[in-house]
């Protein structure tokens, strides 16, 4: 670590367009925009060579939703991005799919709705009620099943802004028939709890809601500082600048870590050796993460070959935010990340599998990936204050909603982040092999395919993969013994570590192919042997049909695997 560079960190830059953003909302494409003047204008006043992008994104912007009963009173609600607009309501009765509300982010996004009430036959032409946030693998669930609507009951006295398309950035046209047709509002526990009283007599109600579908003109600033090296090889730090209502924690304070880096960076650009891209997104809260999708997919080539990891920033420096404890980070990257901010904080983080959410959109690319959320409160602190799970802001239950205001902002705790995620930038900029560990990866694959074949029980017969596993380990590990002899040329070694990704990372994190995106819902690891886990969940009737998807599903792990040798070879 560079500790002359990490002290020249400026608490108060960072602070200063915190306290600007503080003071408007930043979720409507125009406010997005003029917010995005703050940033610029910083970058111009610290000489920081950045440029401007405006791509069409396709947003849709929420405004009010209500659930209005049968005596003609309503209860408020918020609409989530991607709820149809219904201003002329839609009425039918109400039933009732008991959920349980995670109790940690770990588990956030997985759907937990009762499987016996949520069959077509009781949904179909109904309104749900259910506990939770609006997230899109429930809502997907519910539509497909036949009903007309869907009320998310959020766990306390606020109601939490969200987005529940599936649909990860914006929709291609042969996806379009993925977007949801049916009107979601979140309501808070109170009127969730009345409504369930409602439901136990089949009462009928009526939502509302109003949102604005549509493509908007929207800013992505870029900053680019060249390093020394005589390649193009470069880090990608990112976070988005969009926000519900003012969103201090999540996510002026990651704006400001971003600004303060690149100042700090550009001021000691000739310390540097590979190149670092510094972007901020709009489009997270209203397009789920349409912002970061259209960089991927419009410099998807540049990304491919050149980009050694992607850094997402989001909601660092909040209140009471004193541990790492649900870090995202990909299996290669933790050895790294422990070592960074270890020397930094003296704090021993907690990592954690990487969520399909935040701005993650670089894993069917194949970028070698950490952070989304940062820093956090402690577990304990947390069941103290009894707080649900959410899914930024340090922990704070303030995350989307108008309660994310300045004092959800912690100065020292922004200070401590800058240097962790600065540190962690430079030291990938001028370390002589990349930190990155497949071994540690290998590792996990075989302790998936060992679980997945206890699963399977005969049905299915994994020790083709786990013997191509066994090949491949063995290469890997004279790779890295060379590395640790430092009896290998560096660029030589780097090019293959960063290939290595673009093979191994679609493998664990993603279903569909390079260059597109997976829907916003939970991906299992080695996604195309999971089916491996529910056997036994599945009739009888339908194993053939698994055994064949599991077939070629070997088929492709086995051929990635292949082709990771073929590097080391």
């Amino acid at each position: 670590m560079d500790k002359e560079i990490l002290d020249q960190v400026n608490i108060d830059v960072a602070w200063g367009l915190v306290e600007e953003y503080s003071k408007f909302p930043r979720w409507k494409p125009d406010d997005v925009n003029k917010s995005c003047k703050l940033i610029t204008d910083k970058l111009e006043k610290f000489g920081v060579n950045h440029k401007v992008y405006e791509p069409e994104l396709y947003l849709s912007v929420p405004f009010t939703a209500s659930v209005k009963l049968k005596d003609g009173s309503s209860l408020h609600a918020k609409p989530p991005s991607y709820s149809i607009n219904c201003e002329e309501g839609v009425t039918a009765e109400l039933h009732y799919v008991p959920s349980h509300v995670s109790k940690d982010i770990e588990n956030l996004f997985d759907k937990s709705q009762d499987k016996e009430a949520s069959t077509p036959d009781k949904v179909r032409g109904k309104i749900i009620i259910s506990e939770g946030f609006s997230f899109p693998g429930k809502i997907q669930d519910f539509e497909k099943a036949g009903a007309v609507g869907v009320i998310a009951i959020n766990p306390g006295v606020d109601i939490h802004w969200g987005i529940c398309t599936s649909i990860w950035g914006m929709p291609e046209y042969d996806g379009l028939e993925n977007k949801p047709n049916i009107p979601v509002v979140a309501v808070n526990l109170e009127s969730g709890n009345t409504l369930i009283e409602l439901s136990k007599s089949n009462e009928a109600v009526t939502l509302f809601t109003k949102l604005e579908e549509g493509w908007f003109n929207q800013k992505i600033p870029e900053v680019t500082i060249q390093g020394n090296n005589d390649n193009d090889d470069f880090i990608l730090l990112h976070g988005h600048y969009d926000s519900w209502d003012v969103g201090v924690g999540d996510n002026a304070t990651g704006d400001a870590c971003m600004l303060e880096i690149a100042r700090l960076l550009n001021d000691n650009k000739t310390k540097l050796k590979r190149n670092v891209k510094i972007v901020w997104w709009p489009g997270h809260s209203t397009g789920r993460y349409a912002g970061s999708t259209w960089y991927a997919d419009n410099f998807a080539i540049e990304l491919s070959r050149n980009c050694v990891a992607q850094i997402n920033c989001d909601s660092p420096g909040c209140r009471w935010a004193d541990t790492f404890n649900h870090l995202s980070v990909m299996t290669e990257a933790e050895d790294y990340v422990h070592k960074v901010i270890n020397e930094i904080t003296g704090i021993t983080p907690v990592c954690e599998r990487p969520h399909r959410a935040g701005d993650y959109s670089f894993n069917n690319i194949g970028i070698s990936s950490f952070f989304m959320l940062s820093s956090t409160m402690p577990d304990d602190l947390r069941k103290e204050k009894n707080y649900y799970a959410v899914g930024g802001c340090g922990g704070n239950i303030a995350w989307h909603t108008e309660n994310d205001v300045m004092e959800i902002a912690d100065k020292p705790n922004l200070e401590r982040d800058i240097k962790v995620y600065a540190a962690s930038v430079i030291e990938l900029s001028n370390c002589k092999y990349l930190p990155f560990n497949w071994l540690a990866s290998t590792k996990e694959f075989r302790e998936v395919l060992n679980n997945y074949q206890k699963k399977s029980e005969s049905h299915f017969d994994l020790s083709d993969a786990i013997k191509s596993l066994d090949d491949f380990e063995n290469k890997l590990k004279k790779f890295y013994d060379l590395i640790n002899q430092d009896n290998i040329e560096p660029t030589k070694a780097n090019k293959i570590i960063k290939k290595l990704a673009r093979i191994l990372i679609p493998l664990n994190y993603a279903r569909n192919p390079r260059f597109t995106h997976d829907p916003a819902v939970p991906i299992p690891q080695i996604p195309v042997l999971s089916l491996c886990e529910e056997f036994n969940e599945i009739p009888k009737k339908d194993h053939g049909f698994v055994k064949n998807q599991l077939v070629r599903g070997q088929n492709r792990f086995i051929d990635a695997l292949d082709q990771a040798s073929v590097l080391l070879e």
